[in-house]
């Protein structure tokens, strides 16, 4: 029955972001621009963080990682999303949509861990500054990416074999921009309990685990800096998570808005809406939140550009 059916089912049709004529031309040019910023930023954020030499520390090696990531999710969905405004058949092979789904699980994960990482690194810095280097060190600094790449990968895997086994009784037309497992869920005919079941508990798991790293490590930021007698220690330790804070706040409420909900819940519509966020707007945003609040990154920017120039 399975086999049969992965047989006939040969692709999906995305029904896009909107489905109004008149509104296809301006979406097009809007989120076309929107990706090429976020290409442009996250891809100088790599570069930038690699080729200068004051920013080898580990906040840059996280940074570094924060940047491939999005640049990873945002080209996942954005340009076969960019495609579907100029095309009439907004279709995608069966394949494809796997693969697609896979690759957006995997980043989406990623973040969560690797800005978990991120706020212990500041933690640390702000903390135990005398111990620093030692405390975070270069293995120090891998382990905490590379297994939370292996754990995304494990989690990616489980969740698109489950849905993709599945039988969608000829039923291919997702409601989205891009392969999401929610919207395929509604295209399945078998029952979907157990895959919704671990949608559900692992969302919540990376949700709250990795937000509990964030919220115990700024908590004891916050103890330590009231107890700093410097104000102008205050301030710098404050600068320095700023930005960090501002990408964890729109990242976590976008994505406790999406996920930790029940399907019956759940609206396409809105739902598309906060997908846009997070999957071109925020990978955006990032570079743009880092490089105008952090001296460093605008001094390597300064300094590369005389180069340049």
């Amino acid at each position: 029955m399975e086999k049969q059916n992965l047989s006939v089912l040969s692709e999906f049709i995305l029904m896009g972001v909107t489905d109004l004529p008149e509104l296809q031309a301006p979406f097009f040019v809007l989120f076309f621009l929107i990706y090429i910023a976020s290409m442009v930023g996250n891809l100088g954020m790599i570069i930038l963080t690699k080729l200068d030499n004051r920013l080898q520390t580990p906040m840059y090696f996280f940074l570094r990682h924060l940047a491939f990531i999005d640049f990873g999710y945002s080209t996942a969905v954005g340009p076969k999303m960019l495609i579907n405004f100029v095309t009439r058949e907004n279709t995608i092979p069966y394949n494809w949509c796997a693969f697609q789904l896979s690759l957006f699980i995997f980043f989406i994960i990623s973040e969560l861990f690797v800005l978990a990482a991120m706020a212990y690194d500041r933690y640390v810095a702000i903390c135990s500054p005398l111990l620093y280097t030692v405390i975070m060190s270069q293995r120090v600094c891998w382990i905490l990416v590379i297994i939370p790449y292996l754990f995304s990968a494990f989690l990616s895997l489980i969740t698109t074999i489950k849905i993709f086994i599945s039988s969608f009784c000829g039923h291919n037309v997702v409601s989205h921009f891009y392969c999401d497992s929610l919207p395929l869920l509604t295209l399945i005919c078998s029952g979907t309990q157990d895959i919704e079941l671990i949608i559900l508990i692992f969302s919540a798991f990376n949700l709250v685990s990795s937000l509990s790293v964030v919220l115990v490590s700024y908590i004891l930021i916050l103890v330590a800096i009231i107890r700093m007698n410097s104000a102008e220690g205050r301030h710098k330790a404050f600068s320095t998570c700023g930005s960090h804070l501002t990408v964890v706040v729109i990242l976590y409420s976008t994505l406790f808005f999406m996920y930790v909900q029940p399907k019956s819940n759940h609206s396409f519509e809105t739902d598309k809406m906060a997908s846009v966020f997070y999957t071109l707007v925020i990978p955006m945003l990032n570079p743009i939140i880092y490089s105008l609040r952090n001296k460093e990154v605008k001094n390597a920017l300064q300094k590369l550009w005389k180069k340049r120039v």
